[in-house]
């Protein structure tokens, strides 16, 4: 069996890059990128268009033409080895006369999972994989999360004092933090397949959900989870239901009267199933999530759902910010009551990276 190269990380790297220029437009597939590599030089590039079709290693392989027969390809990803709406990637690269090619990680997709590199194999073409594994691992959570747990990947944002409050007593919490931490926050949702909310943020602050300032032509699905769908339809969500999506995820006892209105303002009604004291059981949620295709989804609060979710063990990653002032004790917690009396009963998170935006912090954790 073939081996690695000194140059496969360096390729590697190139592919996952391209690859997640897809983050946020490719759901319910994977982002994945592609390089055609033939003398050592570029010859074609790709990664998944918008929508999830065409694949990678389709669009560097037309990018390469005939220049393709012979060469190497670094694809963040196994190559798939079903027929979809098109022809598996992995005969298209045999097709092309690849004569070896590079993996980070398999694809844990029952209809793939390892068939992929099988089939490449077997047609006489070099195969490496795990290079940059663990790198591929992070860059596709979303897909595998959805593919191993039934669920998307959920990254908590939280916008925070420095002793841990989002608001006021009186509610007031524009702005805690400053204009860049703002628009870094509208970068972090241009990466996600939806941008997930409660009933209550959603009355109190009337937010857009939308991405903003950056030039980007695509937008996030805006979920709000509202048991009752107790949400005034002339809110900016209401107003704009029919240009950006609006999924409202309710419980079945959500009035129909409610449901008819919000529909008739585009918007699309998920229903789940309810838990502890009737409130939409937020596991059942990203379930539903899942089943519409979703894997990234970037929740921005507040601090009842924040808890919901890290109590039912939901969060994969939080994004902290944090703003240089005290709002004291009177101040509203960014994360709701979790029930925990004990240190030990806490989960601990691993940290990733902290960072300046403008006067602000941001920390970024895993689990």
């Amino acid at each position: 069996m073939p081996g690695p190269r000194p140059d496969d990380a360096r390729w590697m790297r190139l592919a996952l890059s391209l690859g997640a220029r897809g983050l946020g437009r490719v759901w319910p597939n994977p982002a994945v990128g592609c390089v055609l590599v033939a003398g050592g030089r570029v010859v074609g590039r790709g990664w998944t268009a918008p929508g999830g079709r065409p694949h990678a290693e389709v669009m560097a392989l037309a990018q390469a033409g005939a220049r393709a027969r012979g060469a190497a390809a670094y694809v963040s990803l196994e190559p798939c080895n079903h027929h979809g709406k098109t022809g598996p990637c992995s005969e298209a690269l045999i097709a092309a006369g690849v004569a070896r090619v590079v993996v980070a990680c398999k694809d844990p997709d029952p209809r793939v999972a390892g068939r992929g590199l099988a089939r490449l194999r077997e047609a006489g073409v070099a195969v490496v994989s795990d290079v940059l594994a663990a790198e591929a691992e992070a860059a596709h959570l979303g897909f595998f999360t959805r593919v191993r747990q039934g669920r998307p990947m959920v990254t908590l944002k939280l916008a925070m004092s420095l002793d841990g409050r989002i608001a006021t007593a009186s509610g007031d919490s524009q702005w805690i933090t400053g204009p860049q931490a703002r628009r870094r926050v509208h970068a972090m949702r241009a990466g996600h397949d939806a941008v997930l909310v409660g009933a209550g943020t959603a009355r109190a602050d009337d937010p857009g959900l939308t991405v903003r300032g950056l030039g980007v032509a695509h937008q996030p699905v805006r979920v709000v989870v509202s048991r009752r769908l107790d949400l005034p339809v002339e809110s900016q969500l209401g107003r704009s239901a029919g240009e950006v999506p609006v999924w409202l995820i309710h419980a079945a006892d959500a009035p129909e009267r409610a449901r008819a209105a919000w529909r008739e303002r585009g918007a699309r009604l998920l229903e789940a199933e309810t838990g502890g004291g009737g409130q939409v059981d937020m596991g059942a949620a990203v379930r539903v999530l899942a089943g519409e295709g979703l894997t990234r989804v970037f929740c921005e609060g507040g601090g009842a759902l924040a808890a919901s979710l890290l109590a039912s063990d939901l969060v994969d990653r939080l994004a902290v910010f944090s703003g240089g002032l005290m709002l004291g004790a009177e101040g509203r917690p960014g994360v709701g009551a979790l029930g925990i009396s004990a240190l030990g009963e806490a989960g601990r998170w691993r940290l990733e990276r902290v960072e300046q935006v403008g006067p602000d912090s941001l920390s970024q954790w895993q689990r």
